[in-house]
């Protein structure tokens, strides 16, 4: 979709589905995945998270991954990827001290400090609106950086049965965003 120096914004489409078994990945640099439909279960060895609209999926250069869709199929993402150096740069800039400058959780959950953030980069994919690609990159990196930092990394584990009951939720409101 974009590129430029030390960064990268493609639209990613998955149709995978439960029937589909999951395969290990590995960032080969830092990933940044804006989550615009759909939902799926992502691995790495910081956790296992569930992936709804409006999060972000977060991926350290070299680090091992897993996508699954153990409950409903496809999902589409804006994935933004940054050489390592290019990032450590930005974070830097963004003040973050050195060991702020790996994720140390996988997932940034769906919240109002995103959700701009969010929007730009579904318009620039759904609605081809005139999004300039490079300034949202630093912006979600900068963004990621500070909100991430702030994430408990203890989260408790999700009850049994609660991801297939959150993403039948979460498609059902995709289908019919009006419903009650």
């Amino acid at each position: 979709m974009a590129r430029g120096d030390g960064w990268s914004a493609d639209d990613v489409m998955c149709t995978l589905g439960p029937a589909d078994r999951p395969f290990e990945e590995r960032h080969a640099q830092v990933s940044i995945g804006v989550v615009v439909v759909g939902s799926f279960q992502y691995r790495t060895p910081l956790g296992r998270d569930l992936m709804t609209p409006g999060s972000f999926l977060l991926g350290n250069a070299g680090q091992c991954f897993e996508c699954g869709h153990e409950h409903a199929a496809g999902d589409r993402c804006v994935a933004f990827r940054y050489a390592p150096d290019w990032f450590d740069g930005l974070a830097a800039d963004a003040g973050a001290t050195r060991g702020q400058r790996r994720f140390r959780v996988s997932r940034l959950p769906a919240v109002r400090e995103l959700s701009a953030l969010v929007a730009r980069a579904a318009a620039g994919v759904v609605a081809s609106s005139d999004v300039t690609w490079e300034e949202l990159a630093i912006q979600v990196a900068a963004t990621a950086i500070r909100v991430a930092g702030g994430v408990r990394h203890d989260q408790p584990k999700a009850p049994r049965g609660a991801l297939a009951r959150v993403t039948a939720s979460v498609r059902s409101i995709e289908r019919d965003p009006a419903a009650r």
